[in-house]
């Protein structure tokens, strides 16, 4: 009887990881399933790209996982009982009536490996769910896309958020159309996490795009047309782009998992739920530590070689093999100021920053490397292991009963 893994998600870590599983396991012995609601893989660290009018080259799932053994279903999770062991979830690719309700799929699984990433987050303020865009995924940054196209010269534009994704977004906007007003507003000051070096180098070319920083700035509320300060000041904004953090998908909180306060499934150093054995959580949707005991930072940087871990450890235990024993870490932060420009700030194991940082036309090429690696990574997820898969040890019985009826995808 085969041994069903289900992975949820076909970001960087779902994807890769049933790339890595279908390399590590034979055919004879697992049935492995990726389900996604898309059926493109979205790169999401070039969101920024999309939303300013570049295209990007589209990567079929299907062209990915052709010949791997890996089932592709396209359907967008509702549920999961980790009780019974099923996912349940709105089918993507069935026929039906324009207008009719998705047909609804049940998946029985024996691992899950749930990898369903975050969306943004409005941290709650008052009109940014409304009345800000985002770039956390494509929808949004599209829709962004169109927004900017529509504004004419010297109408503002105001990011809200001075972390990774905000400066990325507003060197981009600012590089694309040195005609708007362009904003950033800042919680604390300018790259306050960076290295003296990359602080200023971070100045160096946020000026030269003439982009206005708004420091130590906390935005209350948005409205159509501005921004709102704690201190009161009403900052115009014809686009307002809220950038200020990640919050996880709700179907973690419904499930039986031990979750963080935020959601976030807590896991050991394989990436097991620390609850139930036969689930493994990745990418921004799990909580795990590095060095010191810190929680990862919800990134591609994490993502992979979470995905690496869960999928080698799954493996290692159904096999009989070694678990793995590899300590995850940092080692730089990248980050795309425009097409021209880049920051490779160097960090300590647990992320904090050392004074050598990489700046300028060699850092931007440096992260056009580490974008396009972790694209290739996506795009190639059964390669850079050994052709040899080991022989799934023998499970003891499991005892199937019959699911609810439900209308085949």
């Amino acid at each position: 009887m085969l041994h069903r893994i289900v992975v949820l998600g076909a970001g960087y870590a779902g994807a890769v990881a049933a790339g890595r599983l279908a390399r590590r396991l034979r055919r004879e012995d697992v049935a492995i399933t990726l389900v996604n609601a898309e059926p493109d893989f979205v790169e999401r660290v070039r969101m920024h790209q999309l939303a300013t009018g570049q295209e990007l080259r589209p990567r079929p799932f299907a062209e990915m996982f052709d010949g791997t053994g890996v089932e592709l279903r396209l359907a967008r999770v509702t549920a999961v009982d980790v009780d019974r062991k099923t996912v349940t979830a709105a089918a993507m690719d069935g026929a039906g009536e324009e207008g009719a309700p998705e047909p609804e799929l049940e998946l029985e699984y024996d691992t899950l490996v749930y990898a369903l990433g975050s969306a943004w987050n409005d941290q709650g303020v008052p009109g940014a769910a409304e009345h800000a865009d985002q770039v956390a995924n494509r929808p949004g940054a599209l829709r962004l896309r169109e927004r900017l196209a529509g504004l004419a010269a010297g109408e503002p534009v105001v990011v809200v958020g001075g972390g990774l994704t905000g400066l990325e977004a507003v060197t981009e906007i600012a590089e694309a159309r040195p005609d708007l007003d362009v904003a950033l507003a800042a919680r604390g000051a300018l790259g306050d996490w960076l290295s003296p070096k990359g602080r200023r180098h971070l100045r160096k070319v946020v000026d030269g795009l003439g982009v206005t920083v708004h420091e130590h700035t906390a935005v209350t509320a948005v409205a159509p047309g501005r921004v709102t300060t704690a201190e009161g000041t009403a900052i115009p904004a014809a686009v307002t782009l809220w950038t200020t953090g990640f919050a996880v998908h709700p179907i973690s909180r419904a499930t039986a998992l031990e979750v963080t306060g935020a959601g976030r499934i807590v896991v050991d150093g394989t990436m097991r739920s620390v609850s139930h054995p036969d689930v493994y959580a990745i990418g921004d949707a799990a909580m795990a530590t590095g060095p010191a005991g810190n929680p990862l930072r919800m990134s591609c940087a994490s993502g992979l070689p979470m995905a690496w871990q869960a999928a080698d450890a799954i493996a290692a235990r159904l096999t009989g093999g070694k678990l793995p024993n590899t300590p995850l870490r940092y080692f730089n932060q990248c980050v795309s100021l425009g097409r021209g420009e880049g920051l490779i700030q160097y960090v300590t194991a647990d992320d904090r920053a050392v004074r050598a940082a990489l700046t300028g036309r060699t850092a931007a090429l440096y992260k056009e490397l580490i974008c396009k690696g972790a694209a290739w990574a996506v795009a190639h997820p059964t390669l850079g292991l050994p052709a040899r898969r080991r022989r799934v040890a023998p499970q003891p019985a499991r005892t199937d009963t019959p699911l609810p009826t439900t209308t085949p995808a």
